[in-house]
């Protein structure tokens, strides 16, 4: 399976690449922003697209993944004001969907926040203007599009070393969980179809994860 990564340089899908680089079943292709930053995917031996998710068009975006068979979106601001969380974590990934959509993908898989909702919009914290854009996006994916799509809403991400244990679900105390490991998981979904068309939160847990990945929608 060959796997288009869109925010290929952030702290998750970097660990994403470092299992991609030991699993024989996936093949990334990264789409990054800098150039600076290809060499850390060059030393994995993952292929490297220059596109800005904001300043390319759909189309540029379409005809990069258009050997893909699956669409990875982690990208995100990153607490670079509320003007380029609109325009990357809800426009961004609308136009990620639509150049899927355009160039024959069908597998979606979208890292969003960990609650979203009517009720999460309506508190007011520094993420408040993430968390909508994340929600509205979520969303469109479910509604809008024909992808076969798989929502993961991680817990409170540390630079811990992953444990390979997490917990799955939806309406959970939030918590914490290594990056690491919420990219095991992005790797385990992208092996289990039977997470499409699903959305679970998944947090620091003691179930191995591709067995908790198994067992969802059971």
């Amino acid at each position: 399976m060959k796997v288009f990564v869109i925010g290929a340089n952030g702290k998750v899908a970097r660990h994403f690449a470092d299992f991609v680089k030991e699993d024989s079943t996936i093949e990334e292709i990264a789409m990054i922003r800098k150039a600076e930053q290809a060499d850390f995917f060059k030393e994995r031996g993952i292929e490297t697209v220059l596109l800005d998710l904001v300043k390319n068009t759909i189309a540029e975006i379409a005809e990069a993944m258009k050997d893909a068979d699956a669409v990875l979106f982690s990208a995100g601001a990153g607490g670079s004001g509320y003007d380029k969380t609109v325009l990357i974590d809800l426009d961004g990934a609308i136009k990620a969907m639509t150049a899927a959509e355009q160039a024959g993908i069908k597998r979606f898989v979208m890292v969003s926040t960990f609650r979203t909702g009517r009720e999460a919009m309506s508190q007011e914290h520094g993420l408040q203007v993430y968390t909508i854009a994340k929600n509205y996006a979520d969303e469109w994916l479910k509604n809008r599009t024909t992808l076969d799509w798989t929502i993961v809403h991680p817990g409170i991400l540390v630079d811990k070393p992953g444990t390979h244990q997490v917990k799955v679900g939806m309406g959970q105390e939030i918590n914490e969980i290594p990056r690491q490991d919420v990219a095991q998981t992005l790797i385990s979904v992208l092996h289990n179809d039977n997470t499409i068309k699903q959305e679970f939160e998944v947090l620091a847990g003691n179930t191995a994860v591709e067995e908790a990945i198994r067992k969802v929608n059971q």
